[in-house]
């Protein structure tokens, strides 16, 4: 204990529980029911809160979430001040850059094509765990991908002409 609640096919942390102790659990699969039919329960793990995006084969910059909650809930994600996002998150280059390949490694693993973005804890021992990978990220100039772009020099309408510029190359019939 403890654990994450969560439906299994929902975004946004819509319906995501952390629970402390056994006596919880049952409310919170009902929450999470409330959303989707099919729950997860894994285990928490404490630890900085890291997002990458990923454009083509490129990783982005790593950026740090620190939630005004437990976790990076619906409401931290979307309402201001309730979270801080810094782009580039302040680790060592070797860590960074450890995260930037993970993100890589799990995007292509999932056969992510365009972008996606990938979310990491990194826990106080300095270990690394991929919490998922998001194939369809938000994309407002303020999202967590956008920011991962612009901090490697990416403004965010060329973000968004490059993505649709890979998806038009991947239809294309004359594709390698």
């Amino acid at each position: 204990w403890p654990v994450v609640v969560m439906p299994s096919r929902r975004g946004s942390a819509v319906g995501l529980s952390v629970v402390h102790e056994p006596g919880g659990l049952g409310v919170a699969i009902q929450e999470a029911r409330r959303h989707d039919d099919e729950v997860m329960v894994e285990a928490f793990i404490p630890g900085r809160e890291l997002t990458v995006g990923v454009l083509g084969d490129e990783a982005l910059a790593v950026g740090e979430i620190t939630p005004h909650h437990d976790l990076f809930d619906y409401e931290c994600k979307y309402v201001p001040g309730m979270s801080d996002e810094v782009f580039p998150a302040d680790l060592p280059a070797t860590v960074a850059r450890d995260v930037q390949l993970a993100a890589l490694g799990a995007h292509r693993a999932v056969k992510a094509t365009g972008y996606s973005r990938v979310d990491f804890r990194l826990t106080p021992d300095g270990r690394m765990f991929c919490l998922e990978v998001n194939t369809l990220p938000g994309m407002t100039a303020t999202s967590l991908l956008p920011q991962s772009a612009a901090a490697v020099g990416i403004p965010f309408g060329e973000l968004c002409e490059r993505i649709a510029r890979a998806a038009l190359d991947a239809r294309s019939p004359d594709r390698a």
